[in-house]
């Protein structure tokens, strides 16, 4: 991992390599010139429009389509100019960019400085409940004072994450003459408004059961050109579907999500690779503040502390994900620079039913303590249910819980999770850049800026200066490596000893290829981007 320093992101000519791709639609695309690439994947789309959508299944149809200032080179953690021919810090709180010139989007229309800044302040406005909005909190405004400049006035001086969110879900270019000021589009106004300037555009598109990407001739950024006219993305219901068609022959490439059992069965079939890459991705359970079982804060504390006491990774590592995820003992996973193990320091490795009981008595908690626990069964893969389950168990074992498990599929699932319907529930994290603080920030954050709506508050020293927002804002505007070291342990033992959430397990991505594809490793990286421009098939 790499930690963005002040300095000047600008465009270096290199050599790019053309990769082979093709796709299909209903079947293989004869004209493409020969057998297309299929890409297979569990994942859902959430919403095309940058606007509406903060998930991984919409995060890989954005990387296609849309062009971002600066971008993660295949296999790099370096940031590369993408609609950018430069940035930097203008002022120790600004930070600017100058544009290409000759941009436009697959629809004919300029790509200017405007439709960026449009972009961003579009994203804050809208500030839509599944959308991106909390990762901009940082941004006091951005104007475009000419069509060559974008020039972004943060909070903060010597931010030093902005340059890797200009990556994110919150940097994608939308065309400002084709998306609304106000509102979020949906996905087939989208496709027919052709506001793309990524590698590729949309042709044809079924959502969340068909796309198809077409390269687009006039895509000049990080990836570089495709050079197939098409690449098909199947959306398949169960991960059992995605083994059988990967088995079969009837896709290409399988990425997210197959179950270990499936990865295990799939690492010995001939004519097939199992690729694994960084990992980074986080489970872990969100404990809603606010309707979470407890009569007052110190009860609701107990609870907390307790669960953290009585649950066994280790278990759920070997018998449910047989290794492919393991142990969390913090919201920073093991491998990220700056990470901890504040909750194994603090509640030991193993479930401890002493120190569990010793929480609830010394609150004078009733036991057993019912737990409403949600789960979602599909959007973090099949095994969510024998996870949940499993943890059910745990809780139970230890006689002071009584678990009552509920599940509800993901659309449902991430509006009502929001909306103060789950006591305690499931959620992953696929990071939006490779940094520590965006294990942190999106979770501590007070009210609006908090994603998981869980009512976190921190105990404050004055009225307007918390605790831990002070922490996340010296760690982040740092510049000493060491030094900002230090306080990022501060804030992860600081939220261990809250435990507003319970981190369970972290895992590597995996995709599986057909005999003849190749470059799947390149694009499994620690910047978590899915980059079909990646791929080839011989």
């Amino acid at each position: 991992m790499k930690n963005i320093r002040r300095g000047t992101v600008v465009l270096a000519a290199s050599a790019v390599v053309g990769l082979t791709l093709a796709g299909c639609g209903a079947g293989r695309d004869e004209d493409a010139g020969g057998e297309a690439l299929i890409v297979g994947t569990t994942d859902k789309v959430v919403s095309i429009d940058p606007a509406g959508a903060y998930d991984n299944g919409s995060t890989v149809v954005q990387t296609q389509v849309f062009q971002y200032l600066l971008n993660f080179e295949p296999g790099s953690t370096e940031l590369s100019p993408d609609a950018a021919e430069s940035c930097d810090f203008s002022k120790p709180d600004e930070y600017t960019c100058t544009m290409k010139d000759g941009l436009k989007f697959a629809n004919g229309n300029e790509l200017t400085a405007s439709d960026v800044a449009f972009s961003f302040q579009r994203i804050v406005d809208i500030a839509d409940a599944s959308g991106p909005s909390t990762l901009l909190g940082g941004m006091e405004s951005v104007e475009a004072p000419d069509d060559k400049t974008v020039v972004f006035k943060l909070k903060g001086e010597n931010d030093q994450t902005f340059p890797q969110i200009l990556a994110t879900s919150a940097g994608p270019i939308v065309d400002e003459d084709t998306y609304p000021a106000d509102k979020k589009i949906d996905d087939d106004a989208a496709v027919e408004a052709n506001g793309f300037s990524g590698p590729y555009s949309i042709g044809t598109y079924d959502k969340n059961q068909l796309a198809e990407f077409k390269a687009n001739p006039d895509y000049d950024g990080t990836y570089g050109k495709a050079t197939e006219e098409a690449v098909t993305m199947k959306y398949f219901a169960k991960a059992e579907n995605l083994k059988l068609d990967i088995e079969n022959g009837d896709i290409d490439v399988a990425f997210r999500s197959l179950t270990p059992t499936d990865i295990e069965d799939l690492e010995q079939t001939d004519g097939l690779t199992v690729h694994t890459g960084a990992g980074g991705e986080l489970r872990y359970i969100v404990f809603n503040l606010k309707t979470m079982p407890g009569d007052n804060e110190e009860q609701k504390l107990a609870v907390r502390k307790a669960m953290a006491s009585s649950v066994d990774r280790a278990a759920l590592s070997t018998d449910v994900y047989k290794e492919t995820f393991t142990p969390a003992y913090s919201m920073v996973p093991e491998g990220q620079e700056g990470a901890t193990e504040s909750f194994k320091d603090m509640y030991g490795a193993a479930p401890d039913k002493a120190a569990a009981e010793k929480f609830l008595t010394d609150a004078n908690v009733d036991t057993p303590v019912t737990i409403k626990l949600q789960y979602n069964p599909d959007h973090y893969g099949s095994n969510s249910d024998q996870e949940y389950n499993a943890v059910k168990r745990q809780l139970e074992e230890s006689g002071l819980f009584k678990v009552d498990l509920q599940s509800t599929e993901w659309t449902t699932y991430q509006e009502e999770s929001k909306a103060d319907a789950y006591p305690v529930f499931q959620l992953g994290w696929f990071p939006d850049f490779p940094d520590a603080d965006n294990y942190l920030s999106p979770f501590l954050s007070e009210g609006p800026g908090n994603f998981t709506n869980s009512h976190y508050n921190d105990p404050k020293e004055n009225l307007e200066d918390p605790t831990m927002t002070k922490l996340l804002d010296e760690q982040r505007t740092e510049g000493d490596e060491a030094a900002r070291m230090e306080k990022l342990k501060e804030v992860q033992d600081r939220l261990a000893d809250q435990v507003p959430y319970l981190p369970l397990l972290t895992g590597t991505q995996v995709a599986v290829t057909r005999d003849g594809v190749e470059g799947a490793d390149k694009t499994l990286d620690a910047s978590f981007k899915f980059r079909f421009t990646s791929l080839s098939k011989k």
